[in-house]
């Protein structure tokens, strides 16, 4: 970029190029978007990395990355769902980094999105639209997975499926210990006790024993 001086002459306004890269979890892998950016030649330093979910958007390395940047840097994205949990924070985020903190931004998955292309009002327009249309487009492919996940869910449930940790199998001396107990010789109190268990533990065990 250049502007002219008093002189008449041409300066050359320098600008800092960043990239942004965001994983959902701790255990999800980074390099595909670290060597999109890497690619790109940016440096090391200009790379700001987030490991934690878009969630609560409480992402220390993007807030650090904000205040850094300056009027015309460029920002490099791999997807649009970087920049928030949500179409509207999506949207809101950038605002912010085209309106306010006036920079440049392109999102490498799509070529649409290059805000250094068409500057004049026709040009901002097309971008706004598209960057509507794909907010949305994220944030449905995100409500639609976790509906995709609860119906999953459901229907191992109806299939008999259990989630979580597999029942702990029962002591040996259980089936003696029920069979004194509900032919009243020990109290439940004392055949829970010889099982090792709380009573109210005991008195569930017994309801799923007598039922299988």
């Amino acid at each position: 970029m250049y502007l002219q001086d008093l002189k008449g002459g041409l300066k050359t306004i320098s600008k800092n190029t960043y990239g942004y890269v965001r994983v959902s979890s701790k255990d999800q892998n980074q390099d595909r978007q670290l060597i999109a950016m890497r690619n790109l030649f940016i440096e090391e330093k200009n790379i700001f990395m987030d490991k934690q979910s878009g969630k609560d958007f409480d992402r220390p390395q993007y807030k650090k990355l904000v205040k850094k940047l300056k009027p015309d840097d460029l920002l490099y994205i791999k997807s649009i769902d970087r920049l928030g949990r949500n179409y509207d924070e999506i949207l809101e985020q950038w605002r912010i980094l085209t309106k306010e903190k006036r920079i440049d931004i392109v999102v490498l998955d799509m070529p649409l999105l290059d805000t250094r292309r068409g500057k004049d009002l026709m040009g901002t327009f097309l971008s706004d639209i598209v960057l509507q249309v794909l907010s949305f487009v994220a944030e449905n492919e995100r409500t639609n997975i976790r509906s995709r996940q609860a119906e999953g869910i459901a229907a191992a449930k109806a299939r008999g499926v259990r989630f979580g940790r597999p029942p702990k199998p029962l002591p040996e001396n259980y089936h003696s210990a029920y069979q004194r107990w509900k032919s009243g010789m020990i109290s439940g109190t004392a055949a829970a006790k010889e099982c090792g268990m709380p009573l109210s533990t005991f008195r569930y065990q017994a309801g799923i024993y007598e039922n299988t």
